[in-house]
């Protein structure tokens, strides 16, 4: 059972998730925080498998909640819940320990998939946040939109093949487990390679190398869950 934190500080929006998320039968709501400084406390107390934070909320912001939760909850992966415009709190939260990233305006199977896919130590970005992401970053001097796709394609070629491919499977939101069955290879290669590959492209985590692999173009047609 896949147990779940909703911190949300507007209560349609907590019920909403929990209605989706309550049709899925191995997906438990364990708490509801209607604030950071809540969901924090909350994620101490239960311990959830996964916490699905607004990322504005008032007292203590989403972004930092994430970050408190992934110090002191280290067990806990964290998916940020965004809107359209809020693409700067979507570049915080990446850095801050955020596992996953979905738009709330999203299809209800997508949370229940980047539930699914945090909980298993994956990075989920939603399609709709990394394209934000990338046009975001180009439109705020970062680079243009063809130069960073230019330089993220630069950065994966000075991986290996087999790398690569473990990159595009990250940015597909597939947890080590998966991405070992598909390669027929035991997981703890799996795990030296993506170790491997967040030092090569400098990046802290699972969803910032995500970043690079859908600005690098390489992100493969959604495989099936298996």
């Amino acid at each position: 059972m896949i147990r779940v934190l909703v911190a949300d500080d507007e209560p349609m929006i907590r019920a909403g998730v929990r209605a989706v998320l309550a049709t899925d039968p191995d997906i438990e709501v364990a708490a509801e925080a209607v604030d950071g400084h809540d969901a924090v406390e909350l994620a101490r107390r239960h311990r959830p498998a996964v916490a699905v934070l607004d990322i504005r909320m008032p007292g203590l912001n989403g972004i930092d909640a994430a970050a408190e939760i992934h110090t002191t909850v280290p067990t806990t992966s964290v998916i940020m819940l965004t809107t359209f415009g809020e693409d700067d709190y979507i570049l915080k939260a990446l850095g801050g320990g955020a596992a996953g990233f979905l738009i709330k305006s999203g299809e209800p199977e997508e949370l229940i998939t980047g539930v699914r896919a945090v909980a298993e130590g994956a990075a989920y970005l939603s399609p709709k946040v990394a394209a934000r992401v990338i046009a975001h970053l180009a439109a705020t001097g970062v680079g243009t939109l063809a130069g960073r796709r230019s330089a993220a394609r630069h950065r994966v070629a000075a991986l290996t093949t087999r790398e690569r491919e473990v990159l595009a499977f990250v940015g597909s939101g597939l947890s080590n487990g998966q991405i070992a069955r598909r390669l027929h290879v035991v997981e703890g290669t799996v795990k030296a390679h993506v170790s491997s590959i967040l030092a090569r492209l400098g990046v802290d985590n699972r969803a910032a190398a995500a970043v690079v692999a859908h600005e690098a173009g390489i992100i493969p047609p959604q495989p099936s869950q298996p």
